[in-house]
């Protein structure tokens, strides 16, 4: 799996998790989306993508975005 496919999914999941813990435990939860929200919109403008960058680290393979 590449690093690009690997950010979306991380994103995507603690996009649902942080809903789902909005749903049953606290609205704050919310602030994690939104959060995650805005580093996915600033990467798509910058290219800087901290998660990409400890991938790439850890021997990940890179993709096209990152």
């Amino acid at each position: 799996m590449s690093i690009d496919r690997m950010v979306m999914a991380f994103a995507g999941s603690f996009v649902l998790i942080s809903v789902a813990l909005a749903h049953w435990h606290s609205p704050n939860w919310l602030w994690f989306t939104a959060f995650v929200g805005a580093n996915l919109l600033q990467a798509s403008f910058s290219g800087f993508c901290p998660l990409a960058i400890i991938l790439k680290k850890l021997g990940v393979k890179s993709g096209c975005a990152f």
